[in-house]
């Protein structure tokens, strides 16, 4: 086809990264003709600078650490050799790589989509243009993701700086690793390079994981400070200036003014929408700085135009997008009505204890929910986490009145995967006699969610009527 030719198709899709690929994927294999525009590398940040690199990083921490840590169970500690960085990395490059032939272009050339390796904007409301084509699809799907979001803080501009897009070309491990920002990012990267032998200091202007239960959170920022993390929360960053190896960052606290210094600087502020340049304006989609405005049904003001994953306001997880993306397949190609639901959004947080949250926290349930209980069983009152030494931590359940489940969450080991059940909870709309009635097998530490959900009738099982009806019930025959 010659440059300038204009192409038709069913769907195009702009952005390769999670909610991309899972939207070109489900419509090219239920037979739609898809196009897919995709500038940078396949597969996004999730695969590439996200999600999969990190969680490779954190079990390869894991892995030192555990090295160091035998003395709880009758082990003698092994001193762990220096690490090797460009090793470490090699294995994050290698998992990444595993990986990447399922988000790969070859794969979705495969599905049948046609995938072109430029940038697409926006000519008008009914056109996109890029790689020397014209797109006029019946439905467009915005998917471009986020980018990291760099604070105005004086000098930073200055000064060199990491991001989570960059970290991974470290080769050498920092001396002392200085991080802006202690959401999930800062926590999980920041306890990964020091369990590898780091100096790290974390800065939060506001608190730790500030949007997750602070019950919760407490149990986490105490692992940090055991693991040696130095922490500073609710302070103001005044200055930051050096030059490589030699960085210092100016903070107000309540106790006055201070510099920390370090030897690299790791800004882990956020994540910006990257809708820069997409010719929104022409295409009368409308967007504010926390990205492409988007009904209950994913569609932009445009209403050919759907957007979903970190180019919107939300949450930015990859499953978000995925969700996102099975909603937007429904009312693009087959006019079904479907709206997206928040409320059973999980999230976790990677670090050792993980951290993960389903639906209300307990904060959000005074506002939202009156006469609501909060069910709480700890980690070390379950016995397969006594077993192996990892009873940090608890569950927590929110329920309303009638008993249904309208939150979750939980500090401890695997925590994300022992979230799963509440969200299926929350999103059925299921009652917490559900989840205490439901047969697990022992010892599991999902056992301790049971036990929780368990609590809600310990009162009636155990309380004084009950006992009076055992009583009466003695002299039937």
């Amino acid at each position: 086809m010659s440059a300038g030719a204009v192409l038709t198709p069913d769907l195009c899709v702009i952005g390769a990264g999670s909610g991309g690929l899972s939207v070109a994927a489900g419509a090219a294999q239920m037979g739609a003709d898809v196009v897919l525009f995709e500038a940078a590398r396949m597969g996004g940040d999730c695969l590439n600078v996200g999600c999969v690199p990190s969680k490779a990083l954190l079990a390869a921490a894991k892995a030192a650490h555990g090295r160091r840590d035998g003395a709880a169970f009758g082990l003698s500690p092994v001193a762990a050799p220096p690490v090797d960085l460009a090793r470490v990395m090699a294995h994050v490059r290698d998992v990444v790589a595993t990986i990447a032939p399922h988000d790969s272009q070859e794969r979705f050339e495969g599905l049948g989509a046609r995938v072109l390796r430029a940038r697409a904007r926006f000519v008008d409301a009914l056109t996109v243009e890029g790689g020397g084509m014209r797109v006029r699809a019946r439905r467009f799907v915005l998917a471009t993701g986020s980018r990291p979001s760099v604070p105005p803080v004086p000098g930073l501009d200055r000064v060199p700086y990491l991001t989570n897009e960059t970290v991974w070309d470290l080769q050498q491990l920092p001396a002392h690793l200085l991080v802006l920002g202690a959401g999930a990012i800062g926590c999980e990267l920041g306890q990964a390079f020091r369990r590898l032998g780091a100096a790290v200091t974390l800065v939060e202007p506001f608190a730790m994981l500030g949007r997750d239960d602070g019950e919760l959170v407490a149990v986490l920022r105490g692992r940090l400070a055991s693991d040696g993390v130095v922490l500073h929360e609710s302070v103001k960053v005044t200055q930051v200036e050096g030059a490589a190896g030699d960085l210092r960052v100016t903070i107000e606290t309540a106790a006055g003014t201070r510099t920390l210094a370090g030897s690299h600087l790791l800004v882990a502020t956020g994540r910006r929408p990257a809708i820069d340049d997409l010719g929104l304006d022409a295409a009368g989609i409308a967007a504010d700085a926390r990205g492409i405005k988007v009904d209950g049904g994913l569609r932009t003001s445009n209403r050919r135009v759907f957007a979903i994953g970190d180019c919107i306001d939300g949450p930015r997880f990859t499953h978000a997008a995925g969700h996102q993306a099975g909603i937007v397949l429904r009312r693009a190609l087959f006019r079904l009505p479907a709206r997206w639901d928040r409320a059973a959004m999980p999230h976790v947080t990677f670090t050792d204890p993980e951290l993960a949250q389903v639906g209300l926290t307990e904060a959000e349930a005074k506002q939202a929910i009156p006469g609501h209980r909060v069910l709480r069983w700890p980690m070390a009152q379950n016995d397969r986490a006594v077993a192996e030494r990892q009873t940090d931590g608890l569950v927590k359940v929110v329920i309303d009145r009638r008993g249904r489940v309208r939150g979750a969450g939980m500090v401890g080991a695997d925590a994300g995967e022992l979230l799963a059940p509440w969200a299926l909870a929350i999103a059925q709309g299921l009652k917490i006699g559900a989840m205490a009635g439901t047969v697990l097998p022992y010892p599991t530490r999902a056992e301790a969610g049971k036990r929780a959900a368990g609590s809600a009738f310990t009162a009636t099982l155990f309380g004084p009527r009950m006992r009076r009806l055992v009583r009466l019930l003695r002299v039937l025959p």
